[in-house]
């Protein structure tokens, strides 16, 4: 069993190391902070979707934004929109489960929004086709993704981790997630700590 442990933490590890010795993925992070920054200024919001453990991670990381992350600020316009159970519920009977993101999108995105969407495989149809709505609201789209998957070739940021399970990948997801509320932070909040 020990031996076990350490492999998932050094899987772990494995995933990390390799994005943090890729400079474009970096400067990719800060990228994703700035676009989630600018939308804030300019009234706009953050908005978060994936399935499963990436649901979890949608409703943590909107929570991070609107409660705080590191520091009290004021709240910053995020939703998760993973979390509203009768129109999850009533899309998935009315319109089919692929259509349960992408509905929400419609009648609560805005142009200039940011859509931050979490898919493990890169491939969930819901989160698909949440993509394509965002696209058709003019809504900037951030991936979060494993190594392959169709969601890093319609995203226009995607952070496609380079791992092969599926814990590692979400592992990363919310370390990931985390650097980009800091940044959000740091960036809209200049008299912050660091």
């Amino acid at each position: 069993m020990k031996q076990r442990i350490k492999d998932h933490i050094e899987r772990s590890l494995n995933a990390k190391q390799r994005i943090l010795e890729d400079d474009t993925f970096i400067a990719q992070l800060e990228e994703a902070a700035v676009r989630c920054a600018e939308a804030i200024k300019q009234g706009k919001k953050v908005i978060f979707a994936g399935n499963g453990g990436s649901a979890s991670d949608a409703q943590h990381l909107a929570a991070e934004l609107v409660g705080r992350y590191k520091h009290d600020r004021p709240s910053i316009a995020s939703i998760a929109i993973t979390t509203d159970t009768s129109a999850l519920t009533a899309i998935g009977n009315d319109y089919g489960y692929e259509e349960v993101f992408a509905r929400q999108i419609s009648g609560l995105g805005q142009a200039g929004d940011v859509f931050i969407a979490i898919s493990t495989s890169g491939n969930s149809k819901n989160i698909i086709k949440a993509v394509d709505a965002a696209r058709q609201k003019n809504i900037h789209v951030i991936g979060l993704s494993g190594a392959k998957g169709q969601l890093k070739e319609i995203s226009d940021l995607c952070f496609a981790v380079p791992a092969p399970e599926t814990a590692s990948i979400q592992e990363a997801h919310i370390m990931i997630g985390h650097i980009i509320c800091d940044g959000i932070e740091q960036l809209l909040f200049d008299d912050l700590p660091s």
